[in-house]
């Protein structure tokens, strides 16, 4: 079913998106089967939502927007709606959802949140998230220390994550969406109860 599935995507996104995108989606792909065969999750998901995470990237944000709603309504803060890096994510669960069938809620949580992050995270949602960033064609300063953390440690490295983008918006002089410092602080809480719980 997911091969089927994973071929008819590609043909269509080789299609509709840029070229650097395509290559940026495939990259991802890889990166979140390979982060799920070492963090013990499901491969052929993190593929999948690897792959579609960015199939609504390229529309135009009143497009993004009519999507979003479909899935979920008006639950979405205005900070995300109103901004196309932030929202294509949740765009993307209704195209996955409505063109290709894929309703795992696993699956569309990760391709909702791979931007943004979220309050509490799956494994898979990290992997999609961290894959986000390191897939091979990604180029800025700290990948490669993100890519090294990543082999060795998926929370530290969703911690890092969310720190290069932070220190990214911060000296671009851009607004920093208020919950992706809370969603943060509460992977941050995550990490100190998963200590404390193995002493």
């Amino acid at each position: 079913m997911y091969e089927e599935c994973k071929a008819r995507i590609k043909n269509d996104l080789e299609a509709i998106l840029s070229k650097n995108r395509y290559t940026h989606v495939l990259g991802v792909a890889t990166a979140a089967r390979e982060l799920a065969e070492r963090y013990d999750s499901d491969p052929d998901k993190a593929e999948l939502a690897g792959l579609l995470h960015d199939s609504a990237k390229e529309l135009k944000l009143s497009e993004m927007q009519q999507l979003a709603e479909k899935s979920f309504g008006n639950q979405l803060p205005p900070e995300i709606t109103a901004i196309g890096s932030l929202l294509h994510g949740y765009a993307a669960v209704t195209i996955a959802k409505e063109k290709y069938d894929v309703h795992d809620a696993d699956i569309l949580a990760a391709i909702a949140h791979h931007t943004t992050g979220a309050l509490y995270m799956s494994t898979l949602e990290k992997i999609v998230f961290l894959a986000d960033y390191i897939e091979e064609s990604r180029d800025f300063n700290g990948v490669q220390h993100l890519r090294e953390m990543a082999a060795k440690n998926l929370d530290q490295a969703v911690l890092c994550g969310f720190d290069s983008t932070i220190s990214h918006l911060l000296e671009q002089g851009k607004q920093i969406f208020v919950g992706t410092v809370r969603f943060r602080n509460s992977h941050i809480e995550y990490m100190k109860k998963c200590n404390r719980e193995r002493r």
